[in-house]
């Protein structure tokens, strides 16, 4: 069968759609945000294609879309926007498996100094020798100069996410936490004033009673309504590292060390910070304000032990080559391999070939420019989606389904061929590429458009057209089509700058001695080619103020607030509601009604999170996860509440003819319309819609956005809380990925807007 047929998609805000689209094309779904893109292609097609799929291989219960028939299914794979893997540890190369390969070959083939005679050795002219202790094997080489015994370094003492061959200081993350002074302390007051920012009224109080006591125990002046910055050197010391401290050693103390609080013993400011963020295991707390992370002392940001770091091939050492761009590893990959000659070149052609082809994978999706060492965490979510697109590259299977959702996302312009190439040769392949997608240059070279629409939400869901795109730019009911036809053009006037940000000599990962300067008071856009230095620029050298750069003129603002691509949380639990605030308020409102108190529910049990009115047996998911062994577990809607989420008392009660789950269920557009008269929520959700997430229901989980929506949900949710001065700077990492060109016009007015506040 040379086609698909969908028949009736009622998923979402799908109206009965019914399409057949042909077999071994790249089709490009497009359409306003919210239309219906992704329901139909992840929701609809993706879902029911698996569910054939692994139906026909004996196992049930897997629900079925809304949907009445998808004919001509095929296995389909999917490539989405969404982030998994938050492990700091994991890194592009540790993603990609290179780095597996380069430890490989650092275990065959480095050279190092021999303990005993101090000659340089190549391990590929050492002899091994294996020895068995306990249960574990020991690998031993000989020096090929004096044949003294030493331990073999082997691919394991080159991880660093092994004790084995990680930093014993930074236990391989290459970073440490370190309580930064500046921000605990303001010099310029005393004690009694709140020099140190996190002592707070009473608590202030009993510190301060505590650190002179501690003085008088010590033989110290008590520096009474005398400004930090006056203290005496021990008086700073005590304050900050307390009397326990080797900087506070027994020399500075004029009457020995206090054992006690009782008798003068004090923790000190930063030790008082660094166990109570140490009792909460570092996960992300109110302490992290206090803290900066800085690259660890012990191995200055390589992550592995003295030796494994030391040891070479061909003059470089392995953390070198984990921050060579992936262009210029190619480079160190070919020149090795022009030198390897005898049994250096058997220990090494698989992992040399194997390593050449992930690199020309990664650098034909335009990834040449990152780092082996760039953690995962830091990507965008259009580099996340090509580094997996990556893998799927050499794979010479056809018949399949490939699916991506906006692989240009975080592409320059000039990027986007190469990208339209590898669509293609899937295609040409005999694969069907749906892609969903917004970039003029991948919908003109589709084979075929597919465009939902007419709006988002309520407003979207139905099949405007699906046509070649000649045929779509002259369709008049196609916005996409007319768009194409005519790009919208700019008509806003710049605005004179009132002052400007100066960066001087900044020198952080590919910026080398850089200067720049950015116009305060206006809308600013930093462009570039992909790896160009935009994101380092902005938000790890002007923010994080990384790179030992000069900075100036952010005196002038209260707030610097970072807005990026990140995900926003892992938990499935987080909504849009939720995360906005707007949940609290719409709790309240149902715990108000005479049904919630003839019930007896208050608002906590309104929330699916806590116990009280949520299903217990899915502990208010709505579904419940079934292990499919060698497949990701498939959610199955719960047997008990059928995805109600809430018992059947809670659903029982209604705020203007609605239960809890349908209020979460619309979208912020209709629940404007919905809560009418609540001016307070009104104002929340207008802002929500302004940002372009007007087409998002207010139950969505926050694990289920694109980059572009998160962090317009961030921006929302900052304009929401309002915090009070106008004078704020706002750095952000491509918000408009993910809008339609008709969406960006709106956006862009909620821009302007915060410019012009």
């Amino acid at each position: 069968m040379h086609k698909i047929e969908i028949v009736n998609a009622h998923e979402g805000n799908l109206r009965n759609v019914s399409l057949t689209l042909p077999k071994e094309k790249l089709i490009v779904l497009t359409g306003v945000s919210g239309s219906g893109k992704s329901t139909f292609l992840i929701d609809v097609l993706f879902n029911e294609c698996q569910r054939q799929y692994l139906e026909a291989m004996g196992m049930q219960g897997i629900p079925k879309p809304k949907v009445d028939k998808v004919r001509g299914a095929s296995p389909a794979i999917v490539i989405t926007q969404s982030m998994a893997n938050k492990n700091p540890r994991s890194t592009v190369g540790t993603q990609s498996d290179i780095y597996t390969d380069l430890r490989m070959l650092y275990e065959k083939l480095h050279r190092r100094t021999c303990p005993h005679c101090g000659a340089v050795i190549d391990a590929a002219a050492c002899k091994e020798e294996t020895e068995k202790h306990g249960g574990d094997f020991h690998v031993f080489m000989r020096c090929s100069h004096c044949g003294e015994r030493m331990d073999k370094l082997t691919r394991t003492d080159f991880s660093f996410n092994t004790k084995e061959g990680a930093c014993p200081v930074c236990e391989g993350l290459g970073k440490i936490h370190t309580v930064d002074e500046d921000r605990i302390l303001d010099p310029a007051l005393s004690l009694e004033e709140g020099a140190v920012r996190f002592w707070e009224k009473r608590y202030g109080e009993y510190e301060i009673s505590l650190y002179y006591a501690a003085c008088r125990a010590c033989g110290l002046d008590e520096p009474r309504h005398v400004p930090v910055c006056q203290f005496t050197e021990p008086q700073r010391i005590l304050l900050l590292e307390g009397g326990g401290s080797p900087q506070f050693s027994s020399a500075l103390s004029k009457n020995g060390l206090p054992e006690s609080a009782d008798s003068g013993k004090f923790e000190g400011v930063m030790v008082n910070l660094r166990r109570r963020w140490a009792e909460k295991g570092g996960q992300a707390c109110a302490l992290d304000t206090y803290f900066q992370v800085v690259d660890c002392p012990a191995c200055h940001g390589e992550r592995l032990n003295p030796l494994s770091a030391q040891v070479t091939v061909k003059g470089t050492r392995l953390p070198e080559l984990s921050g060579l761009s992936l262009i210029r590893l190619q480079s160190w990959i070919e020149a090795l391999d022009s030198t390897l000659t005898g049994e250096a070149r058997r220990l090494a052609e698989d992992y040399l070939r194997d390593i050449r082809t992930k690199l020309n994978r990664l650098i034909r999706v335009g990834l040449g420019y990152l780092t082996l060492d760039r953690q995962i965490i830091t990507l965008s979510g259009g580099e996340s989606q090509r580094l997996r697109l990556a893998a799927a590259l050499d794979l010479e299977m056809s018949g399949l389904l490939i699916m991506l959702d906006e692989p240009t996302a975080g592409l320059h312009p000039q990027d986007t061929e190469g990208l339209i190439a590898i669509l293609k040769h899937l295609r040409d392949l005999g694969n069907t590429v749906l892609v969903i997608e917004h970039d003029p240059d991948v919908m003109r070279a589709a084979d075929y458009l597919v465009e939902f629409g007419p709006g988002a939400g309520i407003h979207g869901g139905n099949l405007i057209a699906c046509e070649t795109p000649e045929q779509l730019q002259s369709d008049p009911a196609s916005l996409t089509g007319l768009w194409l036809a005519e790009p919208a053009k700019i008509t806003s006037q710049p605005k004179t700058a009132q002052g400007w940000i100066t960066i001087k000599n900044a020198s952080q990962y590919n910026l080398r001695h850089f200067t720049a300067a950015f116009p305060t008071g206006c809308l600013t856009a930093v462009t570039g080619p992909s790896g160009s230095g935009k994101s380092t620029l902005v938000f790890e050298v002007l923010a994080d103020r990384h790179g030992g750069a000069e900075i100036a003129g952010l005196e002038q603002f209260e707030r610097v607030v970072t807005i990026e691509q990140a995900a926003i949380t892992r938990m499935k639990r987080s909504n849009v509601a939720t995360y906005s605030g707007l949940y609290t308020l719409i709790r309240n409102l149902f715990a108000k009604t005479e049904a919630a108190r003839a019930a007896h529910c208050p608002a906590s049990h309104f929330s699916f999170n806590t116990p009280g009115g949520r299903c217990e047996n899915c502990q208010g998911m709505g579904f419940v996860e079934n292990n499919m062994l060698f497949f990701a577990n498939v959610e199955v809607v719960c047997p008990v509440c059928h995805g109600q989420r809430f018992n059947e008392t809670v659903l029982n009660v209604k705020y203007n003819g609605r239960s809890i789950k349908e209020v979460l269920d619309l979208t912020v557009e209709e629940a404007v319309e919905f809560f009418a008269g609540q001016t307070k929520l009104i104002r929340m959700l207008e802002v929500l819609r302004e940002a372009g997430l007007g087409y998002l229901p207010l139950g969505q989980p926050l694990t289920t956005l694109s980059g572009g929506e998160a962090q317009r949900l961030k921006l929302a949710a900052e304009l929401i809380e309002n915090h009070g001065g106008k004078n704020q700077l706002y750095l952000m990492d491509e918000p408009t990925t993910g809008l339609h060109p008709a969406d960006i016009g709106h956006f862009l007015k909620l821009l302007l807007r915060l410019r012009d506040a």
